[in-house]
């Protein structure tokens, strides 16, 4: 397959057809070396629909069709995420090259399912958080390595919104792993592991609906030094949703929707520098282009999405519900 795309478009299949898959479809469209071909959904009308407004040339009503379509060279996989592990799955064994939508999986077990899978069928497999590709995300996390303003002392990140709560659809659905930490806690979780690793003990606490799905979670990552990742998601308040990291020289602030191309603010010296990474894409671009290369290159895995660090995250994602009690 590797020498085949050299000479033409990399042809995308999207399974699952909400609101990311949209965000997704339409960064696609901006990418030259890529187009959408196939669209699946569960609904002839959905898929239809979909199909007509971003250009796919077929658009099946279930997914196996999708799966088994031999002219599909890459997945994205926007289900439920309770549903991350068999549908991905389900392409890499028809040797479809998998973008999955975060959080790659349920739990540890499945995401290690995952990566057997892929590595057994010799097949590209990467998680989809686009955030670690962005521009403003790469900027900073480049400041901190190189300890631009002085050793990192603590970060402050969270993601939250108001919703109203309705258990009929996906985000109050706990069998769809609904809630606030799989959806939206990930991203603080994300930006604590990516810029400090592995914390030496983990607090947490957590509010939950009657259908005990988690509507709030707010967590302490204690790391060695006395750094601390001070982390919250919510799905029942707006919150500021920025990402702060306090340095020993500055404090350098990724401004709101940290999560997707913003502003970030530099504190040094009494000063304020402002760098505004906002683009002419939403930025689901950047994760395309660089799993294209992936897939050209013959690559099964990101070097920079890497297999460690989705199992790291879910490991994290993992004892977080344990100390809050909360199961699926």
């Amino acid at each position: 397959m590797k020498t085949e795309l050299q000479s033409r478009k990399i042809r995308w299949g999207i399974l699952g057809l909400g609101n990311i898959a949209n965000k997704f479809a339409q960064d696609l469209l901006t990418v030259p070396d890529a187009e959408l071909y196939a669209v699946a959904s569960r609904t002839r009308a959905k898929a239809d629909t979909f199909a007509l407004k971003y250009g796919a040339s077929i658009a099946y009503d279930n997914y196996t069709d999708l799966a088994e379509d031999p002219d599909v060279d890459a997945v994205y996989i926007a289900t439920p995420h309770a549903l991350h592990k068999e549908k991905s799955m389900q392409c890499l064994t028809q040797g479809k090259a998998v973008l999955c939508e975060k959080p790659f999986a349920m739990n540890l077990h499945e995401v290690e399912e995952m990566i057997a899978c892929a590595q057994a069928n010799d097949t590209l497999l990467m998680e989809a958080l686009w955030t670690y590709f962005l521009p403003h995300y790469q900027y900073v996390s480049e400041l901190i390595k190189t300890k631009a303003y002085g050793d990192l002392q603590k970060i402050e990140a969270d993601f939250g919104f108001s919703r109203p709560f309705d258990d009929s659809t996906r985000l109050f659905n706990k069998t769809l792993g609904g809630g606030s930490l799989l959806d939206i806690g990930i991203y603080p979780i994300f930006v604590a592991l990516s810029n400090l690793g592995i914390p030496n003990r983990i607090d947490a606490q957590a509010t939950f609906f009657d259908n005990g799905v988690d509507a709030s979670c707010a967590m302490v990552f204690h790391y060695k030094n006395n750094v601390k990742a001070l982390l919250k998601s919510s799905v029942k308040e707006d919150l500021p949703t920025e990402a702060v990291f306090h340095c020993e020289k500055g404090i350098i602030k990724i401004n709101r929707m940290f999560f997707m191309p913003t502003t970030v603010s530099i504190f040094a010296n009494g000063q304020e520098l402002i760098k505004d990474f906002k683009g002419d894409t939403l930025g689901y671009n950047y994760e395309i282009i660089h799993f294209n290369q992936l897939l050209r290159q013959g690559k099964n895995e990101s070097h920079i999405m890497t297999f460690e660090f989705s199992r790291n995250l879910i490991k994290l994602l993992d004892q977080v519900r344990n100390k809050i009690d909360l199961h699926y």
